[in-house]
């Protein structure tokens, strides 16, 4: 995230001796991308970073291709089979070279800590709450709440109760639409939120602990177990632009116009291979006669993924709170019948909805036929 934090202690100047009360040293950890040529934090520990223990096993994760055929999907995740902590209880439901896009119901804290090594993560809480805490701070979280989780990040979650998640994993950065930048990185005046709307983690007390510690490594085909020395949220302070954060789907300022807006109106993240998108509840188009629901689109170079999260969506029927659609390229969508003319005349909606928008094909997984919808592509006659 592009903007400059510094939380608890740290020395006047980088790469210097930092030292303790007892004249021993605090450990310097750089955590930066694109080498040493973009965003970065320095962590001050008060042991090496680098202390394994052990290398425990390896768990591949395969994901398989299931249906092929080339069709609109409705997706019901509300049912899914699902349970435990915020790792083990993920249903990857799409995927593509660039993204896997999964639901988690979570009723179990971590007892052990996280890594993602390729992946940046971005979770949307659908309910539930809790405490993600992470070796940069601690971060409370609850509905409507983005979380994004910057790849070497090492964190835990607890929750409070079930919490339902979906979980978008991206090999490249999740960030702030360019678009809403200045040159200095500086959310602008027309921006649909601002910095003012981001919460940013609060760093507690270093845990000063030795012993056996798991940490799980995501990697791109499975998760690597390693066992740690020390707890690894010993750090007495950090700053730079690398951390954890929150934006709520609340604080999402709506942008209306007389005529209907198209869905980049309403982004919120961006990363290479795909955008995020927020609907939210805003007043319809003035123009006296405005349509307000969206036109059938044939979009022929995304895949369309809308998670349904509260309220009545304008153009669609048939659809349950947490259902998924998926809109493949080459295929129009649009407003089911009697959608598109019922808008005539309407003020405002009060709905709340995540999309994703990819652009390489999904694939779907195997598992998602037993919530498939397979009436659903014949859903418009």
């Amino acid at each position: 995230m592009p903007f400059y934090q510094s939380k608890g202690m740290i020395p006047p100047k980088r790469h210097t001796a930092f030292k303790k009360a007892d004249g021993s040293l605090y450990y310097e950890e750089l955590v930066s991308r694109e080498g040493f040529s973009h965003m970065y934090t320095n962590l001050y520990h008060l042991r090496m970073p680098t202390r394994v223990l052990e290398m425990g096993d390896f768990h591949p994760i395969e994901l398989k291709r299931g249906d092929k055929s080339h069709r609109a999907r409705h997706i019901r995740t509300a049912n899914i089979n699902s349970a435990g902590n915020a790792i083990d209880a993920r249903r990857p439901l799409f995927f593509n070279s660039d993204v896997v896009i999964s639901k988690a119901h979570v009723n179990d804290s971590m007892d052990f800590h996280n890594r993602n090594g390729h992946f940046d993560e971005l979770l949307y809480i659908q309910s539930g709450g809790g405490t993600l805490k992470s070796n940069l701070g601690t971060l409370k979280f609850g509905f409507g709440d983005y979380i994004v989780i910057p790849r070497g990040v090492i964190w835990q979650m607890d929750v409070d109760d079930e919490c339902r998640i979906l979980v978008v994993e991206s090999n490249r950065p999740i960030e702030t639409p360019s678009r809403y930048r200045n040159k200095f990185g500086q959310l602008l005046e027309h921006s649909p939120f601002c910095e003012r709307d981001i919460r940013t983690p609060e760093l507690t007390d270093p845990v000063d602990k030795e012993g056996e510690f798991l940490v799980k490594v995501r990697v791109n085909d499975g998760i690597q177990d390693m066992v740690y020395g020390h707890h690894p949220c010993d750090v007495v302070g950090w700053d730079g632009y690398f951390f954890p954060w929150i934006f709520n789907i609340d604080d999402f300022e709506p942008i209306v116009g007389s005529l209907h807006q198209p869905p980049p109106v309403h982004q919120v993240l961006q990363s290479e291979g795909f955008v995020v998108c927020n609907f939210v509840s805003r007043l319809f188009d003035f123009h006296p006669d405005a349509i307000p629901a969206p036109y059938p689109h044939s979009n022929v170079d995304s895949d369309e993924i809308l998670f349904y999260s509260q309220g009545e969506f304008m153009s669609r029927k048939g659809i349950d709170l947490e259902s998924i659609t998926h809109h493949p390229m080459g295929l129009p969508h649009g407003p089911q019948p009697g959608k598109y003319e019922a808008s005539i005349g309407k003020k405002k909606t009060k709905e709340l909805a995540v999309m994703i928008d990819t652009f390489k094909p999904l694939d779907v997984v195997d598992a998602v036929i037993e919530i498939d919808d397979v009436d659903y592509p014949k859903s418009w006659v």
